[in-house]
């Protein structure tokens, strides 16, 4: 009998789940944050398990003390950065939609990480100011992971709340391709085409952008390392 050819969403997925059995242990905390949030009604679009890790494991890699998210959802990727950090680490990350913190706030609890983790609630062209007057110290790594059309104004801030050394990551750059097509009337697709413009014209960052697949489809992520 001949095997199912699979589409290539369900070739990413089987590929993930193998990469999540693999390398990637159960983790009871993790699941019913993702269970809490289906629950709830939240949107499906947390990152993946290995995209998750893979924040962790670059906080790591920095010597992460000081974090900031920019889109918190569910809390899902909050606890893979908030576990990266050290004892005397912090963790901001800010939510614009209430139904969303309440959510994310109670996974955070049950992970343990409230002494961590400080989840504002409020738009983030909002809360960033107040973010910007209370830091003393700059942020090691900054998470965007909110609306796209926002995305060059959070990577303003996210400079002006950076250090030389600080890493920013930018989700959902890809938009299954469609950043290539200038027509777009989609102001997400506008959005994530005018961040690209800026970091061009950016002296102060180098950067790239990786295209991904998986259970998420195809999109990508941007990493910009603050050089000047």
């Amino acid at each position: 009998m001949a095997t199912e050819e699979k589409t290539p969403l369900q070739l990413w997925t089987a590929v993930d789940a193998y990469i999540s059995e693999q390398l990637i242990p159960a983790d009871p905390v993790l699941d019913a944050a993702l269970a809490a949030s289906a629950e709830a009604g939240l949107p499906q679009i947390a990152v993946s398990a290995p995209q998750g890790k893979q924040l962790h494991l670059l906080a790591r890699l920095m010597g992460a003390r000081r974090i900031l998210e920019i889109g918190t959802l569910g809390g899902y990727s909050t606890i893979w950065l908030a576990r990266a950090l050290p004892e005397s680490g912090r963790l901001i990350t800010l939510e614009a939609d209430p139904k969303h913190a309440a959510v994310a706030g109670a996974n955070i609890a049950r992970a343990g990480l409230s002494g961590v983790v400080d989840l504002r609630l409020g738009r983030a062209l909002d809360t960033l100011p107040q973010v910007a007057a209370g830091s003393s110290e700059p942020f090691d790594l900054i998470f965007i992971d909110a609306d796209k059309e926002n995305i060059p104004h959070y990577f303003d801030w996210s400079l002006r709340l950076a250090r030389r050394g600080t890493l920013i990551l930018v989700d959902n750059v890809i938009r299954d391709g469609e950043v290539t097509n200038p027509a777009s009337t989609d102001p997400r697709i506008q959005g994530v085409r005018r961040f690209n413009e800026q970091l061009f014209a950016e002296p102060r960052v180098t950067a790239t952008t990786i295209q991904t697949v998986g259970n998420k489809g195809y999109d990508g992520f941007t990493m910009a390392l603050v050089t000047g």
